[in-house]
């Protein structure tokens, strides 16, 4: 199998300052914080529930996973640390994504608050129905129980080192309140390839199989959702590979929505869908498919857009970025088809004893 990479989608960063050029008017005129007129607005008050002014469901609407502006803030000390700035995310029902990013990007803020360990300082995160963002504590196990399944990078966040594998697979049953728990965790166990691995406890069982033993426990409660942070990245290339197949696997055949969170690039090619986050936002999603070429192959064809949020930001890649040394402002032109992106070299140079030493669209990868 050839693979063919498209040529990348992407339009302005956020960051700059934007000075438009002329530009053909469309009707209507945006108010300075970026809305609609006062006509157009009003307009929104006839609409259905849950349409958009362009008669397009409201953001969310269908999606499993609806993160909406997110924010997280964390305080230490006397400093405040923000970790999300912004986050928007869609995961649709039975997807398998993976959520990549360099350290201290945001991504395992993200996984906790998905996962109901965190709460987030602003904005919005739905999943599977449950409003993150203010249910009670009584609910959030609830939810943590039935709604999401967890599996860790260390083994000992999976698994109690006590218990065998078949009782490890039983516990989070056990603790909902189910009866019959022993027949369904042999089933689980066969379907992850360890019909013979019943009785052994964790130090009995390789690295490769104590991960399999933990996608057991987290599928034991029928989650919707399965987040995986990290889940090969204490093991070899080969166990990775087979591990990540397995996760692939229940994907397809349960339908169970599958988001994880990895360095790796090799494991992060075998999905659909790869979202990048940056700076607490997300930044690229990498969209994968197959197609029949003229010689008779399937070809692997990865094509990678900028993501537009719902402010109308975009992150620009830093070496776009520093191949046209954009700093402070750009100028902007709406073309036909596209929207063309220029620096602002002279205004760069009057303004430069007032716009700093920052380079747009970059940061800390905090």
């Amino acid at each position: 199998m050839s693979q063919r990479h498209e040529p990348s989608a992407w339009s302005s960063e956020a960051g700059p300052q934007i000075e438009e050029l002329p530009s053909p008017s469309h009707g209507g005129s945006p108010d300075p914080a970026g809305g609609v007129g006062d006509a157009a607005a009003a307009s929104t008050s006839t609409l259905p529930t849950g349409l958009s002014r362009q008669g397009r469901p409201r953001y969310g609407e269908g999606a499993l996973i609806s993160c909406d502006n997110l924010v997280k803030i964390f305080k230490v000390a006397d400093l405040e640390v923000v970790a999300l700035q912004g986050l928007d995310l869609l995961v649709n029902a039975g997807e398998m994504i993976a959520i990549v990013g360099a350290s201290g990007s945001g991504k395992s803020t993200l996984m906790n608050i998905l996962g109901g360990l965190e709460v987030p300082s602003a904005g919005r995160a739905v999943v599977a129905g449950f409003e993150l963002t203010s249910i009670g504590r009584r609910e959030r196990t609830r939810y943590r129980r039935r709604v999401v399944g967890f599996v860790w990078q260390q083994t000992a966040r999976n698994l109690l080192p006590y218990l065998s594998a078949v009782e490890n697979v039983e516990m989070p049953m056990i603790l909902d309140g189910r009866r019959k728990t022993r027949a369904r965790a042999t089933e689980l166990l066969g379907l992850v390839g360890l019909p013979d691995r019943l009785e052994h406890r964790p130090e009995r069982l390789s690295g490769g199989e104590q991960q399999r033993v933990a996608i057991a426990v987290a599928l034991a409660n029928e989650p919707k959702v399965v987040l995986a942070d990290e889940p090969t990245g204490e093991l070899d290339s080969g166990t990775s590979l087979e591990v990540f197949a397995l996760l692939r696997r229940i994907n397809e055949q349960l339908g169970t929505t599958i988001v994880t969170v990895t360095h790796d690039p090799v494991v992060s090619e075998q999905v659909q869908r790869t979202v990048a986050i940056r700076d607490g936002r997300t930044s690229t999603e990498t969209l994968r498919r197959t197609e029949l070429g003229d010689d008779g192959d399937h070809r692997a064809i990865s094509e990678e857009f900028a993501v537009l949020d719902r402010a109308g930001r975009l992150q620009l890649p830093k070496q776009h970025i520093a191949a046209l040394e954009l700093q402070h402002r750009v100028r902007l032109r709406l073309e036909d088809d596209h929207v063309g992106v220029w620096p602002d070299k002279d205004g760069a140079k009057a303004g430069s004893g007032t716009a700093g030493s920052g380079t747009a669209g970059e940061g800390d990868d905090r």
